[in-house]
């Protein structure tokens, strides 16, 4: 090791030694803005107290407006509607709440994710109706008023208490050990004003914590999906690191093993053809057998390590689906129109999944359907990606065992993506994919 190479090692040890030693700078960094947050609490939990308690009278007044009006016409055309509505309005609500709780007490709260679309009316009513998060920011405006009541009392009405207590004894002149007890019961009560203003913000914490963030169970949904996109990102960077190996290693050495078997041939036969070499020489057509036996062998591991590489991350994608589809148009075996718009890229693992369906619905087509002609609809719809193949084959296709659509429809399922088939008998087939952009 040359002595530049040995200064940076020792350099690398000492700065690994201090950072041992020394607790890491993000955890500093919260614990002061935590203190932080804390020395300045008891203005901002006044100020939460204070325009606290008209907001949440407002915000019991509309719960029950709209449980009232609701219920009341629950029997009605426009009793669920109505309700639909509110409820709608009401995790509006939670949202505002959830940047009021921020603001003035720091507390970091997920915004719960908006509800899926919804296209049509009875599924937009149906969608609130059983949306979870507008029914607990119902029961959050619901409890919060008896909380802010107390609040109220605590945050405003003790420190008010503890001057009066304090003011009274001394301007009214009271015997001495009444003035001294009213006093020390005022000093007292001023002096528990901040703990109880901290408690009572720390309870609104713990509400707005509880019914207006995200549930437990959402919160393992977005934990497993984030744990799925990492793993669904390592894959894919991983099979591409495996195709490299193949394709710079494996593949190049396979090459030159093929050239040298090429040329020993080469030397063979015209060592055979060479009218100098005495006829006692050992024959040389079992060499040259064995030589052109190993080179149609390391030809046919070539043509397969070639379709290996070709399987695991295809060429044609690395210039993205757009220039990929167009390749694999041309080799299907069937006339295709292609129609593709897609103008910007997907996820490398999207792509992927989209282009391995897209070849498999078209050799399926080729082997099984009996059809002159087909057509692949490639294009994004907002945040996803859909590809239509259809072909006026002889259709009767169906999701069941040995058909290879289900293997494709658990493709898609692992990125959150969709296979619906329509085949009737006599045909025509269409598949339509539909996968998100990103993952």
């Amino acid at each position: 090791m040359t002595g530049e190479g040995r200064g940076d090692g020792e350099r690398q040890e000492r700065a690994g030694a201090a950072g041992a030693g020394r607790p890491e700078q993000g955890s500093e960094e919260r614990a002061a803005g935590a203190r932080g947050r804390r020395r300045g609490l008891p203005p901002k939990a006044a100020a939460f107290a204070v325009i606290g308690l008209p907001l949440s009278l407002l915000g019991v007044a509309y719960v029950l407006l709209v449980l009232y009006v609701g219920g009341l016409l629950s029997l009605t055309l426009i009793g669920l509607p109505l309700l639909a509505v509110g409820l709608r309005g009401a995790r509006r609500l939670g949202r505002a709440h959830v940047r009021l709780a921020r603001t003035l007490l720091g507390e970091d709260i997920d915004i719960p994710a908006p509800p899926p679309p919804a296209t049509g009316a009875i599924p937009w009513i149906r969608g609130n109706l059983s949306d979870v998060t507008a029914w607990r920011s119902m029961l959050y405006l619901l409890l919060r008023l008896p909380v802010d009541l107390l609040a109220l009392v605590t945050t405003l009405g003790l420190p008010v208490f503890g001057v009066w207590s304090a003011a009274w004894a001394v301007a009214t002149g009271q015997v001495w050990w009444l003035s001294a007890a009213a006093v020390l019961a005022g000093s007292t009560v001023l002096a528990l004003a901040p703990t109880a203003a901290r408690t009572m913000a720390d309870l609104h914490r713990l509400l707005a914590r509880t019914l207006l963030g995200p549930s437990a169970s959402h919160l393992r949904v977005r934990s497993l999906e984030r744990a799925r996109s990492t793993a669904l990102t390592e894959g894919d960077r991983d099979l591409r690191q495996v195709e490299r190996d193949l394709h710079d290693g494996t593949q190049a050495q396979l090459v030159a093993l093929a050239i040298t078997l090429s040329l020993t041939a080469d030397v063979l036969t015209a060592d055979a053809l060479d009218d100098d070499v005495p006829d006692t020489n050992v024959p040389l057509d079992r060499p040259r057998a064995l030589v052109a036996r190993a080179r149609t062998q390391t030809d046919a591991a070539l043509a397969e390590l070639r379709r290996l590489i070709d399987g695991i991350s295809p060429a044609a994608l690395d210039l993205g689906l757009a220039d990929a589809l167009p390749q694999l148009a041309a080799r299907a075996g069937v006339p295709v129109a292609l129609k593709v718009d897609v103008p910007h890229r997907p996820d490398p693992v999207i792509e992927r999944v989209a282009y391995f369906c897209v070849a498999e619905l078209l050799t399926n087509i080729v082997k099984h359907s009996g059809a002159a002609r087909a057509s692949v609809d490639a294009h994004l719809t907002g945040k996803k990606l859909r590809i239509a193949v259809h072909d006026n084959g002889t259709g009767g296709a169906e999701l069941g065992a040995g058909s290879g659509l289900p293997g494709l429809r658990e493709r898609l399922t692992a990125v959150d993506g969709t296979l619906n088939l329509h085949s009737p008998r006599q045909g025509p087939t269409t598949v339509v994919l539909e996968m998100p952009v990103r993952i």
